[in-house]
Parts: C-alpha cells; sequence; structure tokens
C-alpha cells in the first residue's frame, strides 16, 4: 500500500484506503475503527495523500507529504507522534521542528493536526506506506542525478561517430 492509495473525505474523520474505483468514484473502507466499507463518488471532496503538500518558503514552495512523514519517521522512530493537539502552539512548534521552512501564513494548526492524526493513523494500520514512500523518494533522486561523463569519455564517443 502507498500513499496514492489512501484518501482523507471532506466532512468525514480519519483516512480511508481505496478497496476498487468505479465507474462513478470508488469503494473505500475506514482505516480507523470498525473496518466500514462505502462508496465515494463525485459530489464527495477526496484528497489522496499522494497528492498533498504542505506549503513552505522554499524555491518548490512545497514539500510532499510523503517527504514530510519521512523526515517525521526519521526523528521519532517507531514511536507515534506525542503532541497535544488541543494546544496549536505545541502543533505549529512540532511542524516547525520538522519542517522549519513551513510558511507560517498558509499552514494552520487544524492542518498540523490532521498530520499528526495520520501520521499515528498510518504508522499503526500500514506501516509499509513509509517503506515504499522512502524507496520511491530514493528512486527518484537518482533520475533527477545527471550521469557525470569524464571527458575522455566524451571524446571516444565523438571518435567513434566520427568513423562511422
Amino acid at each position: 500500500m502507498t500513499l496514492k492509495d489512501i484518501v482523507a473525505i471532506a466532512g468525514k474523520p480519519g483516512l480511508y484506503k481505496i478497496l476498487k474505483l468505479t465507474r462513478n468514484g470508488m469503494i473505500v473502507e475506514a482505516m480507523e475503527g470498525k473496518p466500514v466499507k462505502f462508496v465515494v463518488n463525485a459530489s464527495h471532496r477526496i484528497s489522496v495523500l499522494k497528492e498533498i503538500s504542505i506549503y513552505t518558503h522554499t524555491q518548490e514552495e512545497s514539500i510532499p507529504l510523503g517527504e514530510v512523514f519521512n523526515t517525521i519517521k526519521e526523528k521519532q522512530g517507531e514511536s507515534t507522534i506525542d503532541v497535544d493537539i488541543k494546544d496549536q502552539g505545541a502543533l505549529l512548534r512540532f511542524l516547525e521542528g520538522v519542517v522549519p521552512d513551513y510558511d507560517r501564513d498558509k499552514v494552520y494548526a487544524s492542518d498540523v493536526k490532521k498530520l499528526v492524526s495520520w501520521y499515528n493513523t498510518l504508522l499503526e494500520k500500514a506501516p509499509e506506506v513509509f517503506e515504499e514512500e522512502k524507496a520511491s523518494e530514493e528512486d527518484t533522486e537518482k533520475e533527477d542525478k545527471p550521469t557525470e561523463t569524464s571527458e575522455e569519455t566524451k571524446a571516444e564517443k565523438k571518435d567513434e561517430e566520427a568513423s562511422k
């Protein structure tokens, strides 16, 4: 299971895993509480976790939720986040410890509350998500790095092309 298999539905608490796509929407199952299954159609506002990011003041202007989760996992280890979700200051201080350059005008304490709740749920119900995200993040970094070729190799390629 990856973050693209998990959704948040506006107006409904918690996270839901996608079981099957339908013509008009999808069938989802609650990840917390009783495993309730139901159909979600186009009238619901659905957010796939893979597509969510946190606003920052960096050049990219946001950081994907998967990267934030990986940073939290590196700092927290296998333990859940223990922060008072009723204290807005504590929530924002926690986020500052994870994403120091987050945009304070666009990210609210309620967003951090969801982040903490989602992280704890995923850690308990779907810990494999973190391994998948870390692996896909490493693959992306490898693709982004240009391959270095020495000047000699470039010259050899030119010589080969010229001799053909």
